[in-house]
């Protein structure tokens, strides 16, 4: 029966081919509307590591009292001397500080001119923490850390242009004139959102192409290229800056069960109990401790922008759904004396809902394919709306296929739902002695 109802539905649409085109129109697009949205909403919402983000934590720590804070929320870094202090407890099962750098990749071949790279100081442990895939090598070790070594993690991409894509561990890259050791090369990583560096980056970035060890690049006094907020002047020198109460370092820790987070948290609270004790502080423990989702969503990553575009497409689909039960209850309700005759012949209602949901599901189906084309076009144009960091992650994948066609027929049969239940209410006896 399925097939010869089909066969109705697309006989009775031909029969009408400018109502079935409005109808066509509107589903598709109300459904390219709200996909485009969701497209953008989904890129910026999604879980930027969710095989680990659950025991992945983000240290917080008020170092600069209560009346400087907005909302009683610490600063989103940390000073050097909290951060190394908390490092050099060893409370995690890994942990990393972490602050943007920008190096001058100098080329071995004279004739070609350096080239400015993204970098990040960070230590040994963030490779395994964060789930760095390698192509090459692997990190540098702890060891390396403590001996303040001159080695170096390079992009794919930086490896394409030094060395031609080959075998690169083991030789040297310049970086600002200085010599750094290849230890390995990962993939062009930059995980959307980039959680791990927020403040600096909003949460949407291109990645680092060089990664070198954070007690290196203190002893090179690197500067931090990203953001540097301070309550008051450091004083002029390297030294002076380091022992400021200036935050900029990020402080991330792999704790894998809840107890070992609670604990954790316990020490940092502890820790700045003792600061307070000894007079460093002048107010209670602020603390906070939190995995990567809930970070995420307490530093508002997902662009404001993007969550009313969606609320704005979801209400548009609405208002075309109202207009295609118009369409579809003057489409049906004209065929009353049809419908009277198949009645009167024997058809259940039941048969009459089955005729006419499955011709609303024709139409959903052309709606999803008309939505999908303009799904793509509405993607290409999203840059016109959102910053390019974030256009740019806006893609069609087979999730986003399948999902385009499924709510276009979903939407369909909700719209001939009433228009169905009319139909069905036909009486026969009247329709018959009517005509």
């Amino acid at each position: 029966m399925f097939s010869y109802y089909l066969q109705l539905g697309l006989r009775s649409l031909r029969r009408n081919p400018v109502l079935t085109g409005l109808m066509v129109m509107a589903i598709g697009f109300g459904v390219a509307a709200s996909m485009t949205t969701y497209s953008v909403f989904r890129a910026t919402s999604r879980d930027p590591i969710p095989q680990k983000s659950s025991q992945l934590y983000m240290t917080q720590l008020d170092n600069w009292g209560p009346d400087k804070l907005e909302k009683g929320e610490p600063p989103a870094a940390l000073s050097y001397k909290d951060a190394t202090a908390l490092l050099n407890a060893h409370k995690a099962k890994r942990q990393a500080i972490t602050y943007p750098v920008g190096v001058s990749v100098i080329p071995e071949d004279p004739s070609r001119l350096p080239v400015r790279e993204g970098a990040y100081a960070t230590g040994s442990d963030f490779f395994p923490m964060f789930d760095v895939p390698f192509i090459q090598g692997n990190g540098w070790t702890r060891e390396d850390d403590d001996k303040h070594a001159s080695v170096a993690v390079i992009s794919k991409s930086l490896n394409d242009k030094l060395f031609n894509g080959g075998q690169s561990v083991g030789k040297q890259v310049n970086l600002d004139g200085r010599l750094f050791r290849i230890t390995g090369v990962i993939q062009d990583w930059a995980p959307q959102p980039l959680f791990f560096d927020v403040p600096n980056t909003g949460g949407f970035d291109e990645g680092a192409s060089v990664y070198v060890p954070f007690n290196r690049a203190i002893d090179l006094k690197m500067p931090n290229d990203g953001n540097n907020n301070c309550v008051e002047e450091p004083g002029e020198g390297w030294d002076n800056y380091l022992r400021s109460e200036c935050i900029w370092l990020s402080l991330w820790s792999e704790l894998p069960a809840k107890a070992d987070a609670d604990a954790y948290r316990q020490y940092v609270t502890g820790y700045a109990a003792a600061q307070q004790a000894a007079g460093r502080f002048r107010w209670a423990p602020n603390v906070k401790v939190r995995d990567v989702m809930t970070w995420l969503d307490v530093q508002r990553v997902i662009p404001p922008e993007s969550e009313v575009s969606l609320i704005v497409s979801l209400g548009f689909l609405v208002i075309c759904l109202v207009n295609t039960v118009g369409l579809l209850l003057a489409k049906f309700m004209r065929r009353a004396p049809e419908i009277g005759v198949r009645r009167a012949l024997g058809a259940s209602r039941r048969d009459i809902y089955a005729q006419f949901l499955i011709e609303a599901g024709t139409i959903g189906v052309a709606g999803g394919v008309l939505g999908l084309l303009l799904t793509g076009l509405g993607i290409l144009g999203v840059g016109l709306v959102f910053p390019e960091q974030i256009a740019r992650l806006a893609t069609i994948d087979p999730v986003l296929i399948l999902l385009t066609l499924v709510v276009s027929i979903v939407a369909s049969l909700i719209a001939a739902f009433y228009p169905t239940w009319r139909a069905a209410q036909v009486q026969p006896a009247w329709q018959l002695k009517s005509n």
